[in-house]
């Protein structure tokens, strides 16, 4: 498989390949899935979110990446490392973890398997000192994942007009 990045005891997380759509699709469009975003995503605007990951591999060397269960191949959702602008915060980027599975596939411990992957790549292989996940008041179930990856509110923020909470975890606090 070309382009992985990433492997856990049960998950593969690799690069979006254009054979990707339909899922991503898929994912982008169901209610319950982006009930936490501005709006669900029709299938232009799946290839348009597409094509801002293959954008961010090349800029940054990291995106939201497919995830796939191990055993059977089968897409399951997205996350990775993105690069956020933020204003207000004491640096202007900080690198999120994301993640966003599709409804099938929630309530497994999928989500905080992969994110623990991802916080480990961004300390130990790409040297941050320092990642974040946005997330809005609301959504409980990604606050959830957060703290399970270490991590706690260090500030408040506007993102994509909508307020949103920083979650946070540094380097240094990994360390024994």
């Amino acid at each position: 498989m070309s382009n992985v990045i990433l492997e856990t005891k049960r998950l593969r997380l690799r690069e979006l390949a254009p054979t990707d759509l339909d899922f991503v699709a898929s994912m982008l469009g169901d209610a319950d899935v982006m009930r936490y975003y501005p709006r669900r995503l029709d299938r232009a605007g799946a290839q348009v979110w597409m094509e801002r990951q293959q954008m961010r591999y090349e800029r940054d060397g990291h995106g939201l990446w497919l995830v796939l269960d191990r055993e059977t191949g089968e897409p399951i959702g997205q996350v990775g490392l993105v690069t956020q602008e933020l204003k207000g915060l004491p640096r202007p980027t900080y690198p999120e973890i994301g993640y966003l599975l599709h409804r099938s596939y929630w309530h497994r411990g999928f989500a905080t398997e992969a994110a623990l992957a991802v916080r480990d790549y961004a300390f130990h292989t790409r040297g941050y000192d320092q990642v974040i996940s946005l997330i809005r008041a609301v959504n409980q179930p990604s606050q959830a994942v957060a703290r399970r990856l270490g991590m706690s509110i260090i500030a408040e923020t506007e993102f994509a007009g909508t307020p949103h909470l920083v979650f946070g975890l540094s380097a240094a606090s990994m360390k024994p």
